[in-house]
Parts: structure tokens; C-alpha cells; sequence
């Protein structure tokens, strides 16, 4: 037991966290949290751990902040090069030709659990790249972490977070600014940021992609399955959803179809809605 943190402690904040935002803390992950509170004790000038915990139930503000503060944004421009050539070579292909037949104009994309927005950025990139004159896309970010999205609005890239991007992106779509580059404003209008916790539905519907990398890792079984199905419900007819390379649908009881591609291993909603 913790001098700082009981476990009794532990247990109320765990549940709270887990219960407001389906992130889970294990016993072998409880520095990490007792590093935040401490954090947020410091900050907030309050005695003890438990003092806080009252404030975080009767402040809904300090608790976004301590949600916040819980997660991790590790991100970084076109990252893991065989999900970004599966998104170019197979996906877009595929659904420019759905499209095309359907006479629908615009291709929506949703980039879940965003960081500071190197993703939809990326992504905005490559659509600005591949899609045909009459085709638009649709990039929404989202993100519980508000210090994140603030970032991802600004769009501004220190020299260390450029690293990955091509000079051919560079050049066409970034600007040089002091110590970084800003992301163009031609990139910058296809993404629009917003705060959204994955415990509850966004509200989004007839998405043709939902990337959503790295972010169920820190879900039990449980918060995984309702956020997977909470996806199914947002996403269009056909439409493909990437999730991270260490994360798998495998043994859980969804809709989705498992998709080899060439490049990586993906899941796309089928048109039956059959348990897969």
C-alpha cells in the first residue's frame, strides 16, 4: 500500500476514471496514476487525495482535466507506414469507386482518440493527394484530452515533430514558422476538431473510416466491446475501421470483418450485420 494512495483510494479513483471514460488501471499501472494526482495536488493546492476526489466529483471541469492528464498522447505524422499504405492503396481506391456508383460527393473520415492531430493531418494529406476533382473528404478529430486539441488547432509543429514527413509533404503542405512549420490552411479546413469521451456515442453517422489506433489498448473487455459497437453504429453500410497494430477484434463478439490486405490487417463493417 501507498503512503500517498490507498488502496481503498485506489479503488474510488480507478472506478471513477473507468466509469467516466472506460480507461482502465491495473494494479502494475498505479504509479501512473498516483504520479497524476500528485500532479494535480500540486497544481490545485489541495492536502490530500481524497480532498480532491470530492472535488472531482462535484467539479466536472477538474475532472476533464484529471482525464486528461491520465491519458497518453504519443503520436506522430504518417505512423505505422503499412496502416497509411493500406488507407492509400486499398481504401481509398475502393471507396472512390463506391462513390462514384452511389453519386455521393464526400468521403467521411473519423480520427478517434486524434493526440495533438498529427492523424488527421496525415490523413487530410493523403485524401488531398489521392482524391479525385468532385470528391471531398471529411476529417473529424476527436480527443479527451482538451491540452491536446488545442494543439491539434493551433497546427503548429515544433522541428522534433515533424520527423516522418516527406519533403514532398513538407513543402506542399506545411509552411516554415520560427522553430517549426504550420500546417496549411488548405489541410487545415478538411479537419475539424472536437472533445469527445468514447463512453459515449459522438453523434456521427454514415463515416467511411474510423481510425481509432492505439486507444482500446487502455479499455477492459467490456469498455472495448461498447466503444467497438458504438463505432459500428457511426460508421456508413461500407466503410473500414483501422485500430492499433497491438489491438485486435479477435474473441469478441462484433460485427466487423476481419480484411488481410496486402499492406495490414484491417476490419470492415459488412453489408449483412451478421455476428462475425
Amino acid at each position: 500500500m501507498s503512503d500517498f494512495l490507498s488502496d481503498d483510494s485506489f479503488e474510488q479513483f480507478r472506478d471513477l476514471i473507468y466509469n467516466e471514460s472506460g480507461i482502465h488501471f491495473s494494479s502494475s499501472n498505479r504509479t501512473i496514476l498516483e504520479s497524476r494526482l500528485k500532479e494535480r495536488l500540486r497544481v490545485s493546492g489541495l492536502p490530500d487525495v481524497m480532498t480532491y476526489y470530492r472535488s472531482i466529483t462535484a467539479n466536472a471541469e477538474e475532472l476533464k482535466i484529471l482525464l486528461d492528464s491520465v491519458t497518453t498522447n504519443l503520436t506522430r505524422f504518417f505512423r505505422n507506414t503499412a496502416h497509411m499504405e493500406t488507407f492509400e492503396y486499398y481504401v481509398v481506391p475502393d471507396l472512390i469507386k463506391t462513390k462514384r456508383a452511389s453519386g455521393d460527393s464526400r468521403i467521411r473520415i473519423w480520427s478517434a482518440g486524434c493526440s495533438t492531430g498529427e492523424e488527421p493531418y496525415t490523413i487530410a494529406m493523403l485524401a488531398r493527394e489521392l482524391l479525385p476533382s468532385g470528391l471531398d473528404v471529411e476529417v473529424v478529430a476527436s480527443d479527451i484530452s482538451l491540452k491536446s486539441l488545442m494543439v491539434g488547432k493551433e497546427a503548429f509543429y515544433g522541428d522534433n515533430r515533424i520527423a516522418g514527413v516527406s519533403d514532398h509533404y513538407l513543402k506542399k503542405y506545411f509552411t516554415r514558422t520560427g522553430n517549426g512549420y504550420q500546417v496549411n490552411d488548405e489541410i487545415r479546413k478538411l479537419v475539424r476538431f472536437d472533445y469527445h469521451n468514447l463512453k459515449n456515442d459522438s453523434g456521427l453517422r454514415n463515416l467511411d473510416v474510423v481510425f481509432c489506433r492505439n486507444v482500446l489498448i487502455y479499455f477492459d473487455e467490456a469498455a472495448q466491446k461498447a466503444s467497438v459497437e458504438r463505432f459500428w453504429d457511426s460508421m456508413a453500410p461500407h466503410s473500414f475501421l483501422f485500430i492499433g497494430h497491438s489491438e485486435s477484434l479477435f474473441g469478441m463478439n462484433t460485427r466487423f470483418e476481419f480484411l488481410k490486405t496486402d499492406w495490414a490487417c484491417i476490419y470492415r463493417k459488412n453489408q449483412a450485420g451478421t455476428p462475425k
